[in-house]
């Protein structure tokens, strides 16, 4: 089966989707041995016996064969966040490396792996993996060296929020709260999603097209806006050490127990999953080889109020005042969030949710599926039809801009964005005279302006291009005919609404409607792009 398949690579859980050409629905997927179940996720975990050992166990066989609670430097986790971030900021100074793996090499054996598990009957035609805001760029690099070895044509990356969103299904053009709480850190952005009215919805990065690199493609960066964000080196595994020294405290029978143990944090982890769905929660521990099981039970009141005790709301206030405050230098208020995210494991407790809803009353909560959302997410943002081919150009339309007063050139679709459209692009243009009897279309293409600097490397002089900013554009040698208006049209108005699309032959396309007759306008082809 061909199609498409997205990795969301965490710090605690990877999760697998893949969806098939056409109107497939997509799909969790369960790899044997290695994924847990409801929902399929594989845990991020890697435990090597030797440091150059060849044979490694992933995901839950590192939880089945106890080696979780054992720890010691052939356990690999949370390396995720440590993936292309350069220097330890403050969600890493916390989790210092240990392992023999470099986080970067961690996380190529763990996609690595997953690829060889996938199920035979699949024929991944493109690959779609996320990374995080602030460390995009250097992710994106990791991640062409990483993927260099798996046999697929495309891959694409898509930054978190904004899969997270979409996924969600947030429209383009949504201001979104994610709160990302995660088994290290918790992180709040209020992000921008790409988008909206009279703007390009946002779509998956190409990084790879039929073999091709396109390391050199002239298509932009295209992630979500940050309006505010807050973190901070807390996340799930806290919780669970803040549970274990409570049952210990609750316990004098366990007073000379290490709290620190790995199979009583593992222990205690079961026991806060657990309360996300129900009122009381019960596991057994094993303290170690010849020692009885012993009870861990705890109840949602009891964990609630131990989070409380420990700051865990207060510190929580603490991050969304900084992220609102972020967000009004933008000029944007609180009324102007569309909808909150929450996403990660820890973030389905009550405790979170109801806090949610009490900071922001006003404001949806979209948490149906936090943990698979990214993936679904990452991807909706690629098309659903067989990509053709890639952009070269681009192509640009000139519109008046009321504002300024002046026509000024309005890009349609980018350099390096894949074709056919999944989607038309829909804008909304004006008249630019009195009694205009028609409205042109004038299209153009964009021409990267490049320049060269001397740079200096061991000693050496040598040129370096660099893009020279925003790109100038060149009108198309043969233009459109103009849609004609009947009654004329008037400056100060939108005029007509018009729906842009690639088609399966190269195309561009146009229909839409005028909006002072409210008549439909026919599609017509514009000419074929490149």
């Amino acid at each position: 089966m061909a199609g498409t398949l997205a990795i969301d690579l965490g710090s605690t859980t990877t999760v697998v989707a893949f969806q098939g050409s056409g109107e497939a629905p997509p799909e969790l997927l369960e790899l044997a041995p290695i994924s847990t179940s409801d929902p399929a996720v594989v845990p991020s975990l890697i435990w090597l016996k030797e440091a150059s050992s060849s044979q490694a166990l992933i995901g839950r066989q590192v939880i089945e064969a106890g080696l979780l609670e054992q720890g010691g430097t052939g356990l690999h986790r949370d390396f995720k966040r440590r993936i292309g971030a350069g220097t330890p900021g403050p969600s890493t100074e916390a989790e210092p490396r240990s392992g023999w793996l470099s986080p970067e090499q961690s996380g190529q054996l763990l996609l690595e792996q997953i690829w060889q598990r996938l199920p035979e009957n699949l024929q991944p035609e493109r690959l779609v993996l996320t990374a995080p805001i602030e460390s995009y760029r250097g992710y994106r690099q990791w991640l062409l060296e990483a993927s260099s070895r798996l046999a697929v044509p495309e891959i694409a990356l898509v930054d978190e929020p904004t899969a997270a969103a979409i996924g969600a299904g947030l429209p383009p053009g949504s201001r979104v709260l994610v709160v990302d709480v995660g088994g290290g850190t918790t992180d709040l952005s209020l992000v921008a999603l790409e988008g909206g009215e009279g703007k390009a919805a946002p779509i998956a990065q190409l990084l790879r097209f039929g073999g091709r690199d396109l390391t050199s493609s002239r298509q932009s960066l295209r992630t979500a806006r940050v309006l505010g964000k807050a973190g901070l080196a807390l996340g799930g595994r806290d919780l669970d050490r803040w549970i274990a020294a409570d049952q210990l405290e609750r316990r004098p029978d366990l007073a000379a127990l290490d709290p620190a143990s790995p199979s009583l944090l593992q222990g205690c982890e079961r026991l806060k999953c657990q309360l996300s769905d129900a009122e009381e929660a019960l596991t057994l521990w094993s303290p170690g080889p010849g020692v009885a099981p012993i009870e861990l039970r705890l109840n949602r009141r009891e964990l609630e109020q131990l989070l409380r005790q420990r700051q865990l709301l207060t510190l929580f206030d603490e991050l969304l005042e900084q992220v609102l405050a972020a967000a009004r230098g933008c000029g944007v208020q609180m009324d102007d969030i569309d909808a909150v995210l929450p996403v990660g494991g820890s973030s389905r407790l009550p405790l979170i949710r109801s806090w949610l809803q009490e900071r922001l009353p006003q404001v949806p909560l979209r948490a149906d599926r936090p943990v698979e959302a990214i993936a679904l997410g990452a991807l909706r943002l690629t098309p659903g039809v067989v990509v053709k081919d890639v952009l070269q150009r681009g192509v640009s339309l000139r519109c008046w801009d009321q504002r300024s007063r002046e026509h000024r050139w309005h890009p349609l679709f980018l350099p390096g964005q894949p074709w056919p459209s999944e989607q038309p692009l829909t804008l909304r243009l004006a008249c630019s005279r009195n009694a205009q009897a028609d409205l042109e279309l004038v299209l153009g293409e964009p021409i990267a302006e490049e320049r060269s600097e001397v740079v200096f490397v061991n000693g050496l002089p040598v040129l370096r291009r660099q893009s020279a900013g925003t790109a100038a554009v060149q009108a198309w040698s043969e233009q459109p005919a103009a849609i004609p208006l009947t009654p004329a049209g008037e400056p100060g108005s939108d005029r007509l609404e018009l729906r842009f699309a690639i088609n399966t032959r190269g195309e561009l396309v146009v229909n839409g409607r005028d909006l002072a007759s409210d008549q439909p306008l026919p599609q017509r082809c514009l000419g074929r792009v490149r």
